[in-house]
């Protein structure tokens, strides 16, 4: 009875979290299964943290939001960044980092907070982060070149900074260190690269975290992964229709996607393509949101504001929620149709908007692929 208990939304909490958003104008964004605020948050004056500046907390309460936990870590410190682990059910999966702007900081924190009692019978587990920012690709051909899986690396994922290529006697293909910016960053690569190369050159990876750095005898030990025995059967949302062309923000100018190289392509032993430059590492232009970018598309070449029907379909063992569409641009006549999944959004309307931006990144790739 406990456990079925512990999977109810607690609606009470939700609205006092929205009514906080919107009485402190804090702004929030879900990305991939957690919410994030900051990163850094508009009001931050200074540069962006380094190393051992961020803090893992555990042990939170499934109905305790932003509201409770962004002011109590703020207490010790002006937040860079904080992010919420979510689950499809709208709960919080009992975990969260925050990252402060510097080491020192980042100690206060877990000196002052680790311990404290947010609800009756929850104490707060806060250990230094460990930021795990290398991941290591196997199962690579033997002829791979690293500035060609660099180039790779950079059109798949964000984030990548360099590529160390690594081979063997007897070793069957070879392998790769990848550097990233961020672990965030780390961890989306980590999540896609392996469909990402099975898609692209019908190649199976490996990918997996790569330690680089030995912990330090004064710090905590590293937390142990939160159990997640108790999480809540998927539920399936009521089924909706979203039929809203958002409006563009973007520039005149539209970038054609980077291409990969010929070179890894011979190496896959696929067909090369025509090089195009990767964009500008200085370009201050943002083509984050595939939605405006294909509304952008369009507008351009005078074919007409697309039209998205979304379906949801059904939810997943994973939690993933599976949605179907049909894109339809008037100056072309025949729809685009598939299907796309996606982690829930903090309610139905985010949930729907996520499911429009996977939905047009698959149109955009069908029209660039032709």
């Amino acid at each position: 009875m406990e456990s079925k208990q512990s999977q109810v939304l607690n609606l009470v909490r939700v609205q006092e979290l929205e009514t906080w958003l919107k009485s402190t104008n804090t702004k929030l964004t879900q990305v991939n299964g957690q919410r994030k605020y900051g990163g850094p948050p508009e009001v931050w004056d200074g540069p962006a943290p380094g190393a051992r500046s961020e803090v893992f907390i555990s042990q939170i309460p499934r109905d305790a939001y932003e509201d409770l936990l962004i002011p109590l870590f703020s207490s010790v410190g002006p937040l860079w960044e904080f992010r919420l682990m979510m689950n499809f059910s709208g709960q919080n999966r009992g975990f969260a980092y925050a990252k402060y702007g510097s080491p020192a900081v980042a100690t206060d924190a877990i000196r002052l907070l680790h311990g404290h009692m947010l609800q009756p019978g929850f104490r707060l587990s806060v250990r230094r982060s460990t930021e795990k920012r290398h991941l290591c690709v196997g199962d690579l051909p033997a002829a791979t070149r690293q500035e060609d899986l660099l180039q790779v690396l950079r059109v798949l994922t964000e984030g990548v900074e360099r590529v160390s290529v690594k081979a063997g006697p007897g070793i069957e293909g070879v392998s790769a260190i990848v550097a990233f910016s961020s672990h965030h960053a780390a961890s989306m690569a980590k999540k896609v690269l392996v469909e990402a190369f099975k898609k692209q050159f019908a190649l199976t990876i490996s990918v997996k975290w790569q330690s680089t750095l030995k912990p330090s005898p004064e710090e905590p030990l590293p937390p142990k992964k939160p159990s997640e025995g108790f999480l809540p059967s998927p539920v399936k949302p009521p089924r909706h229709i979203l039929n809203s062309p958002r409006p563009s923000v973007l520039p005149p100018r539209l970038a054609r996607p980077p291409s990969v190289p010929p070179g890894f392509c011979r190496a896959v032993g696929g067909p090369t393509a025509p090089q195009h430059p990767p964009p500008s590492r200085s370009s201050t232009t943002s083509y984050s949101s595939p939605v405006m970018l294909l509304h952008k598309m369009c507008e351009v070449t005078g074919v007409g504001q697309p039209l998205y029907d979304m379906y949801y379909s059904h939810a997943g063992p994973d939690g993933f929620l599976y949605f179907t569409y049909k894109v339809c641009i008037p100056g072309i006549t025949t729809a685009f149709k598939g299907l796309v999944m996606i982690l829930p959004g903090s309610t139905a309307a985010t949930t729907l908007e996520e499911a429009q931006r996977a939905a047009a990144q698959q149109v955009l790739q069908r029209v660039y692929n032709n």
